[in-house]
């Protein structure tokens, strides 16, 4: 029986030797030997691996000739790993230590992209999954690194990806905004939407929430008792996105929600203090579902 175990430990550390092997980093190692098992890791899509090998090389052979190209690649692995954070901070590190280097800019956009997959988890890549429901802070974070990249380096061979990506961003940015002004429904701070809903026509026109915009500005003017705004934000509605669900055939706004006297309310609502039986709270959103 003890025969029997001591084989069996003997197999196991055999195979587990026999699978760590490849990316074993000797301690006499070379700077070129390091990094090509950096090399063979990457190509076998080890990221783990990679990232592993190159810090190694980079704390052995800091002034080498493999060192900044390997400062670059640990960007890519650390990434591939789904380790944005670092990453993200091993390409300021790059930037801070190489704002002259040729391939700069691809450091920008790396940067850009950890923030872009921040806050996807495996999850959210294999669910559809609303993003614009998540925080913006990461999304903000990534436009200003891609517009960083395109300002300093406009025809970099990464400005066409980082643009396409931007456009997208924005989207993302004002919808979010929009989603907040429909909690600020719920909570019937209506000011506060009335205010999110503006800061998406002014700040994100040509995005496909600025109509949900003008709805949210139309009903929560209308809550507040401003009619001149709500007319002016219904005027530019009207005329520019006749067909949105908040206008009927006439042009007119469908209220969704009505402030309703106390002899409109049910019992359950005053006895709650109106904590139930509420009318459901207005929500614009002209997608369709899922849609990223």
């Amino acid at each position: 029986m003890r025969m029997y175990l001591v084989l069996a430990l003997t197999t196991l550390v055999t195979l587990l030797a026999g699978c760590a092997s490849p990316y074993l980093i000797p301690e006499n190692a070379t700077e070129q030997e390091i990094y090509q098992i950096a090399q063979d890791a990457l190509r076998d899509d080890n990221y783990e691996a990679a990232v592993r090998a190159l810090q190694a090389l980079e704390a052995r052979y800091p002034f080498g000739p493999y060192a900044e190209q390997a400062q670059l690649e640990l960007i890519y692995a650390q990434l591939r790993n789904y380790q944005e954070e670092a990453a993200i901070a091993a390409a300021d590190r790059f930037i801070r230590l190489h704002p002259q280097h040729p391939n700069v800019d691809y450091a920008y956009y790396m940067k850009g992209l950890a923030n872009y997959m921040q806050g996807t988890g495996l999850f959210e890549r294999f669910v559809p999954t609303d993003m614009t429901k998540r925080d913006a802070g990461p999304a903000l974070r990534s436009f200003e690194d891609f517009r960083q990249l395109l300002y300093r380096f406009p025809n970099s061979n990464f400005a066409p990806d980082a643009r396409a990506r931007m456009v997208y961003l924005r989207s993302r940015l004002a919808r979010h905004e929009i989603n907040v002004a429909n909690y600020y429904f719920r909570r019937d701070a209506f000011l506060a939407a009335a205010n999110r809903g503006r800061y998406v026509v002014e700040n994100y026109p040509g995005t496909e929430a600025v109509p949900d915009a003008l709805a949210v500005m139309v009903q929560a003017y209308r809550l507040l008792k401003l009619d001149d705004l709500a007319s002016d934000a219904l005027l530019v509605l009207r005329t520019n996105y006749p067909d949105h669900p908040s206008l009927d055939a006439q042009g007119n706004f469908i209220d969704e929600f009505e402030l309703a006297g106390d002899e409109e309310r049910s019992w359950v609502n005053i006895a709650t203090f109106g904590l139930f039986d509420r009318a459901d709270p207005p929500k614009f959103d002209n997608r369709a579902p899922f849609l990223r």
